[in-house]
């Protein structure tokens, strides 16, 4: 089956043109049609409105929405996650943990084998992310002291025999964190640096190791000081690291938002979300990793200090929020959402609207609503 979605404002990494119309076959995109190009025929043919046509969203660091958490290991709570997050414009989503025990880790894993599995038409989940137990107990946020420990290498395998383990965030000053990135990244999985307080020295020592990436940046590290520039300026003077933002403009302030772009090469952010079970819901009491949250103005904390405990945010409107703060051109903002991501974790053919990649598209509205979601060519939501 074909299809052919018209009259499209494509914008995808350097690419950004009006009346376009993309010609999709099976679950892949075959074909571009410019403007005043005589138009194909197909089984279905849907009309875009001229609206913004870009790809689908990759959110590599989300603990849940609409009420649940990831780490529930209830296979409700993985199946509504993966298909609400079609309604933020998501198409591939790695669900990430929490610092609790082993057993419950692997409870959420196997929610997570059993939702591919099934085959319901929600995001594409190729993998999981593992955000903490290895972090440093003295940089928690709203993780649970109770069960950090020290990077274990075989227990990271043991979750994986259980489900694809895609990315492990950590500490890397903490015993055995310098070589842990190489291990992990024998392994196929991602490395990344968060909930640490390294020095300098201590990320270069984890970069010769492998490790190019560093999670929620500026949230839980080490700041930039002048006699050490620890992991905001390891971020910053990397030029092959990647940072992922939470660009809700209350975990990072919009004039930090601005700098950081004007200061580092845009294919090296990643957008996330960090988003937590009160995404998609009213303000009101909630919970992560069994501690309190009160959920007040969309924003999240701990009922227990008042530190902040993930987001509400969508990355519909995280993407809203950099265009306005920024004024940067779309067609480069986008690459933010996906293609940074895809290049990070090595995921192929995601990222971009072009012929030979997958169909996951999303058609937004001028105000960054999801009005359409396609995964693998397949119309899975509409507004």
């Amino acid at each position: 089956m074909n299809t052919l979605l018209k009259n499209c404002h494509v914008i995808s990494p350097g690419y950004d043109a009006e009346n376009v119309a993309v010609l999709i076959e099976g679950e892949k995109i075959r074909q571009l049609f410019t403007a005043g190009s005589a138009l194909p025929e197909a089984d279905e043919i849907i009309d875009a409105e001229g609206k913004m046509v870009v790809p689908g969203f990759i959110d590599v660091h989300c603990h849940g929405r609409s009420g649940f958490d990831f780490t529930d290991a209830a296979q409700e709570a993985m199946d509504t996650i993966a298909v609400d997050k079609l309604r933020e414009g998501v198409t591939t989503l790695l669900p990430t943990t929490l610092t609790l025990n082993e057993e419950q880790l692997a409870a959420s894993l196997e929610t997570a084998a059993a939702y591919v599995k099934s085959g319901k038409k929600g995001c594409k989940v190729p993998g999981v992310h593992l955000e903490g137990p290895f972090i440093n107990p003295n940089c928690l946020g709203a993780q649970n002291p109770a069960y950090v420990r020290l990077p274990d290498i075989e227990e990271v395998r043991r979750l994986a025999k259980i489900f694809p383990v895609t990315k492990v965030s950590y500490a890397v000053e903490v015993e055995g964190g310098g070589r842990f990135a190489s291990q992990l990244l024998a392994e196929g999985i991602t490395p990344s640096c968060v909930h640490s307080a390294a020095k300098y020295s201590e990320f270069k020592a984890a970069a010769e190791n492998g490790l190019r990436n560093l999670s929620h940046f500026c949230n839980q590290m080490t700041g930039l000081h002048h006699r050490d520039i620890g992991l905001v300026g390891a971020g910053l003077a990397e030029k092959e690291v990647f940072i992922e933002l939470i660009c809700d403009t209350l975990h990072i302030c919009p004039d930090m938002i601005k700098l950081l772009f004007d200061l580092k090469n845009t294919e090296k952010i990643q957008l996330i979300t960090d988003a937590m079970r009160a995404a998609g819901m009213p303000d009101g009491e909630y919970s992560i990793g069994g501690l309190p949250v009160i959920v007040a103005d969309g924003a999240a904390r701990l009922k227990s200090n008042g530190a902040l405990a993930g987001s509400t945010l969508e990355v519909c409107t995280a993407l809203k929020n950099v265009f306005e703060i920024t004024g940067r051109p779309l067609a480069e903002l986008i690459k933010t959402t996906s293609w940074n991501q895809a290049q990070a974790l090595g995921l192929e053919r995601l990222g971009r609207i072009e012929p030979g990649y997958f169909a996951d598209i999303v058609v937004l509205s001028d105000d960054f609503k999801p009005l359409k979601v396609f995964v693998n060519g397949e119309l899975r939501l509409e507004a």
